[in-house]
C-alpha cells in the first residue's frame, strides 16, 4: 500500500492515476478519512483567529460529515442523473477519491498567520474544488471534465443545503 504522504502529495498536484489508484484500492478507506480530518484541523488552526479552538473540533465534525454527504450526493448526480454510458462507481469508490481531494487543504493551516486568513481559504478552497473535479471525473469515468464540473457544483449546491438545514436541527448557525 501506497504511503499516506506519498499520496497526499500527489492528490495535491492533481494527479490524475492517483485518484484512479484509490478508487481502486478499498483499503484506502482510513486514509482518506484521515486526509479529511488532517484538511479540517489544518483549516481549524488556520480559523484560530477567527472562530477560537473551539473552530477546530467543531470544523473536523463538521467536516467529515460534509465529506460523506458530498459523495453521497455526488454518487447519486453523477451515477443517476448525468451518468456516461461507461460509468460504473460505487459510494466507496467516491468517498476515497473525494476524501484525498481534501488534500490541498492542508494549505488552510497558513491563515493563522495574521492578514493570510482569507487568501490561504480561497486558495486552500480553488484548490480543493479542482482537486475535487478530477476526483469525480475519474471516479465516475467520465470522458471529459466538464460533466465532472457539472456533477460537483450539483453535489456541492445539495451538499450545502444539507449541511444548513442539518446545523439549522441542531442549532449551530
Amino acid at each position: 500500500m501506497a504511503s499516506l504522504q506519498d499520496r497526499m502529495m500527489r492528490a495535491a498536484k492533481l494527479d490524475a492515476n492517483l485518484y484512479e489508484e484509490v478508487e481502486a484500492d478499498q483499503s484506502a478507506m482510513g486514509q482518506a478519512i484521515t486526509v479529511v480530518v488532517i484538511a479540517s484541523v489544518a483549516a481549524g488552526i488556520g480559523q484560530i483567529g477567527h472562530t477560537g479552538v473551539s473552530g477546530i473540533i467543531g470544523g473536523t465534525i463538521a467536516a467529515l460529515i460534509g465529506w460523506f454527504i458530498w459523495a453521497l450526493v455526488t454518487y447519486l448526480v453523477g451515477t443517476k442523473m448525468l451518468p456516461e454510458a461507461q460509468t460504473s462507481a460505487d459510494l466507496g469508490e467516491l468517498l476515497r477519491t473525494i476524501g484525498f481531494a481534501s488534500s490541498p487543504g492542508i494549505i488552510r493551516v497558513l491563515g493563522i498567520i495574521p492578514g493570510l486568513y482569507w487568501l490561504t481559504a480561497l486558495v486552500g478552497g480553488v484548490w480543493m474544488l479542482v482537486a475535487m473535479v478530477i476526483a469525480v471525473r475519474q471516479a465516475l469515468d467520465y470522458n471529459g471534465t466538464g460533466r465532472a464540473i457539472a456533477v460537483c457544483v450539483i453535489g456541492w449546491l445539495l451538499q450545502t443545503l444539507v449541511m444548513i438545514i442539518l446545523l439549522g436541527i441542531f442549532g449551530l448557525r
